[in-house]
């Protein structure tokens, strides 16, 4: 069963810790799925993943390409499981059923918008009534990440 672990952004917006998390969860060996929501504009992310930094890129592709089984990272908005994958991160309040190979589930909260700790707040009960491994990161000033839950 997938771990679900929560990121409270403070310090920092989707885009600044990002391209780190999905660099630590490669370095693992993982493929990783970022779900982004129903409709959501998957070239904006997909420029963003190859030109972040000008000495680095995230290898990726997106679902609406071709070869999205192949991808180690995959922009999706229309899938509905992770099959396949080790990780997903979860972005502004998307819905994915882990796969069975799925070990985490990241859901990225961002902490300026009241609408989204409402909505994940919702989610992490929806959760714990299933039992589910749950944990809760909150971003300190400095952008680091401590363990609250």
């Amino acid at each position: 069963m997938a771990e679900y672990w929560f990121y409270h952004l403070e310090a920092s917006t989707l885009q600044q810790v990002l391209p780190d998390l999905l660099g630590k969860t490669l370095g693992k060996g993982w493929r990783a799925m970022v779900r982004l929501p129903d409709g959501a504009n998957l070239s904006e992310w997909d420029d963003f993943l190859w030109t972040f930094r000008d000495d680095s890129f995230l290898p990726h592709g997106r679902e609406d390409q071709g070869r999205a089984d192949q991808q180690p990272v995959l922009l999706a908005n229309g899938a509905k499981t992770a099959e396949g994958f080790h990780a997903v991160f979860v972005v502004d309040g998307a819905e994915i059923e882990p796969g069975p190979e799925t070990e985490r589930v990241m859901v990225m909260i961002d902490g300026r918008s009241s609408e989204a700790v409402s909505r994940e707040r919702a989610r992490w009960k929806r959760l714990s009534a299933t039992d589910a491994k749950l944990s809760y990161w909150q971003q300190g000033e400095r952008g680091g990440w401590e363990k609250k839950a």
